[in-house]
């Protein structure tokens, strides 16, 4: 099996544990999922080093609210367990490979920073309890 499937027990184990997950949104009754299942799974082949993974927002409902998932296809990429992409819609087999060739060499310490300085501007706007 080239994917592995998220649920809401090994949804954080997984993003927490590899440093890059590819997540697809998908669902049994949807044709564009269909279409792009295969694709999915081809692209995994190339890249050894990159979690694959599926979720079904029906069955996985909490993930699916968590992240507002509002249409499917939808994928998502983690790298050291920051989302760093989310586009609802199929991707043909070489915008997928781009995106995932571009997540996996991402300077991550750049991102890492960006994310502290968002979460420093953030707590500053709220007001205290």
């Amino acid at each position: 099996m080239a994917y592995v499937e998220l649920t809401k027990e090994n949804f954080e184990e997984v993003i927490t544990n590899n440093d890059t997950v590819v997540v697809d949104y998908w669902a049994d009754w949807c044709g564009p999922c269909k279409s792009f299942g295969p694709i999915f799974e081809k692209v995994s082949e190339d890249f050894p080093n990159a979690v694959f993974a599926k979720v079904d927002p029906e069955k996985e409902q909490e993930i699916a609210s968590w992240f507002n998932i509002r249409s499917i296809p939808t994928l998502m990429i983690f790298r050291e367990k920051v989302m760093v992409f989310s586009q609802p819609g199929a991707l043909p087999e070489g915008a997928l490979r781009d995106v995932v060739s571009k997540v996996e060499n991402l300077d991550m310490v750049e991102v890492h920073k960006q994310v502290a300085a968002q979460q420093a501007e953030k707590e500053k706007q709220t007001p205290p309890a």
